[in-house]
């Protein structure tokens, strides 16, 4: 896969739409779902001792996996350190025991927290440069026979923006990251799914997917923050009929 993402360009936007970010993750939050029901299909009722959430942003899937489960401590990982007190707020609300915040970049944290029960991470995978280096520390951060449990965003999510002029980031296929997974682990459930958001107008579309302080990567390297100016957007409306429906794909696997 071609280009390094700059991920404190992502960060400082993710940092800018903290508060507006669960109006619109609509796709995310019902892949967080997905995972919760994947994790107590192979893990069952058992109480999780201790569990690390990588790109843990503004709770999504923190909130439904401890509502889920039972668990005893909670490491939640971000990028951008403001995301700290909603996490801490969720895990005092729903009574876990030992809550701690692993602020920084995933890939430069060095060695991980030991004697996980659980790690997980939804909707960031797609961000991160050396999925092999992370899955190997995943792994060693676990119990052996634990599970390690993700979400990612996968080739074709979005691509319809990328049409209207607004970058793309280059995106793994599931079975890229099925194969550097399988070199780590026992893959006991890999699969795809294309979930599509249509929206009557697309000036509505890029009030979510292009606002100022949302983040498009172009995928032949580097990282682009797209101004949506009056031109820009005007340019992207020309030829799109009044009324008629624009589809946006979001590939997923899990």
């Amino acid at each position: 896969m071609s280009g390094v993402k700059d991920k404190m360009l992502v960060g400082e936007r993710f940092r800018r739409a903290l508060c507006s970010y669960p109006e619109s993750a609509v796709v995310q939050e019902a892949m967080a779902r997905e995972l919760v029901s994947m994790v107590r299909l192979h893990a069952g009722e058992e109480r999780l001792g201790r569990v690390l959430e990588i790109g843990a942003g503004s709770g999504l899937l923190t909130e439904l996996l401890l509502e889920a489960f039972p668990v005893a401590s909670l490491t939640a990982n971000d990028l951008v350190g403001e995301c700290r007190e909603p996490l801490r707020e969720i895990a005092r609300r729903l009574r876990i025991a030992e809550f701690s915040f692993l602020k920084g970049d995933i890939e430069e944290c060095g060695e991980l927290p030991g004697s996980q029960d659980l790690v997980v991470s939804n909707a960031t995978l797609q961000w991160l440069n050396d999925l092999d280096k992370l899955f190997a520390a995943v792994r060693r951060s676990l119990v052996p026979g634990k599970l390690f449990a993700f979400t990612s965003f996968t080739v074709g999510n979005m691509e319809e923006i990328a049409m209207l002029g607004g970058g793309g980031l280059s995106y793994r296929t599931t079975e890229e990251i099925g194969e550097i997974a399988g070199r780590h682990f026992e893959l006991l459930e890999l699969k795809e799914s294309r979930e599509q958001l249509t929206f009557p107008r697309l000036v509505r579309c890029l009030a979510i997917f292009a606002r100022p302080e949302s983040t498009v990567l172009a995928g032949s390297g580097g990282a682009e923050a797209v101004i949506w100016t009056l031109w820009r957007t005007t340019a992207a409306c020309f030829g799109y009929r009044e009324g008629s429906a624009l589809p946006i794909a979001r590939s997923i696997a899990c």
